[in-house]
């Protein structure tokens, strides 16, 4: 922070209802904010869920809020914090920090979030949505959300989509921002070693993200799934020998790999560690996110452009918010769609198919930088920028 009447610091808290320990959304946004937060000079503490102590960011300051449990949530299920122990530790940890403004993330998750939403004595609390689509959390509780709401000194959603979640379910005014990346740890990632042109797929493997929709459309583009209409779908043109890189796990996984086995073309990753996340990001020519639905941002999308990444994804309300006309949208669900856009994305020079808007994509190297100039309108700095002025709108310490 610099300039003559710099504004003081802050005491921030934020509150993520997510372990620590899985790879998600929620998780990635709120490490990368705290990251971005502190470096501007406030103070940062991150309130989580944790189910192993090596697992942890080692460079927030972190106090965990209990361990996790899987609850089913919107066709996934969220590893949340569900001991009352553990939330009224965290909650007097909380309340003892003498923190300007608690942030809460997905505030109507179990654990710490709804202990917030009881407890005294607590800072103003801003409260960030997420969530796209129904919620068994939203639903069931309904009446006591409405009222538990009027505690929340600003609200934010991260899309439009999300915006809309929230309103059905709760009602009331919301500030619609973004998810940010951390642009230059994809920019300046390392490479990680690859043979031939390569595919990647990150996320859980369960029926909404689409796994089996990708894996039908890489067989018929290797032509391991040969049928007439999928070679009118791909077309003529050669692609060489792809590689899908598979990585995550889910309650789809042990079943996905019995139809489609690892092979010369076909691996299996497990879950990454965020760096080799990041330098298989990087090294990829395809970011594939086919989700059939319920995604209220495409983060993954984001962080692919910004290591100029080509993203083939579903045309769904949460991607085509995130990627504009820079990345190829096909239909959800559709494997032939996707098996035609995959060929044409992998072409060297290629057009890559059909855009968000129906047209013809500038060839590679322009695209990249369109892609990438448009991921940087998404940066976690300038998302911070903005919640450093809803943090201040939101406390009652005066600026100097």
């Amino acid at each position: 922070m610099s300039g003559e009447e710099q504004s003081p610091a802050l005491r921030i808290a934020l509150v993520c209802p997510y372990s620590l320990s899985r790879p998600g959304g929620v998780q990635g946004q709120v490490v990368g904010l705290s990251r971005v937060l502190d470096e501007r000079g406030h103070q940062v503490t991150v309130f989580a869920p944790v189910d192993n102590v090596a697992d942890a960011p080692v460079d927030i300051d972190l106090v965990v809020s209990g361990r996790s449990v899987p609850l089913p949530s919107n066709g996934s299920r969220a590893p949340v914090s569900v001991s009352p122990r553990a939330v009224a530790h965290a909650v007097s940890a909380l309340q003892l920090g003498r923190f300007d403004v608690v942030h809460v993330h997905e505030p109507f998750s179990p654990g710490l979030p709804y202990g917030l939403l009881v407890a005294h004595d607590i800072p103003p609390l801003i409260a960030t949505f997420h969530r796209s689509g129904g919620s068994f959390f939203y639903s069931a509780l309904r009446p006591v959300a409405k009222l538990a709401a009027r505690r929340f000194a600003v609200r934010c959603a991260v899309s439009e989509a999300a915006r809309k979640t929230a309103v059905e379910a709760i009602g009331g005014e919301y500030e619609v921002l973004f998810n940010g990346v951390e642009i230059d740890r994809f920019r300046d990632a390392e490479r990680w070693p690859k043979e031939g042109p390569t595919i990647l797929f990150l996320g859980r493997h369960e029926e909404r993200k689409g796994l089996r929709v990708l894996l039908d459309g890489f067989g018929i583009l290797t032509g391991a799934v040969p049928t007439e209409r999928g070679r009118a779908a791909v077309g003529a043109t050669a692609v060489g020998s792809p590689i899908l890189w598979i990585a995550g796990n889910g309650p789809e996984t042990e079943w996905l790999r019995r139809l489609y086995p690892e092979s010369a073309t076909v691996h299996w990753l497990g879950v990454l560690s965020e760096e080799e996340k990041v330098r298989r990001l990087a090294a990829a020519d395809v970011l594939c996110a086919p989700s059939l639905g319920g995604e209220s941002f495409g983060m993954v999308l984001l962080e692919a452009m910004a290591a100029r990444t080509l993203v083939v994804a579903s045309d769904i309300d949460g991607y085509r918010d995130a990627v504009g006309a820079d990345a190829v949208l096909v239909p959800p669900g559709d494997r032939l769609a996707l098996a035609g856009a995959l060929a044409s994305a992998l072409v060297p020079g290629g057009a890559g198919g059909a855009g968000g808007a129906g047209g013809a994509l500038d060839p590679r190297p322009d695209r990249l930088a369109k892609a990438s100039a448009r991921a940087e309108g998404w940066s976690m700095k300038r998302l911070a920028e903005r919640y450093e002025t809803l943090y201040r709108s939101a406390t009652v310490r005066p600026t100097r």
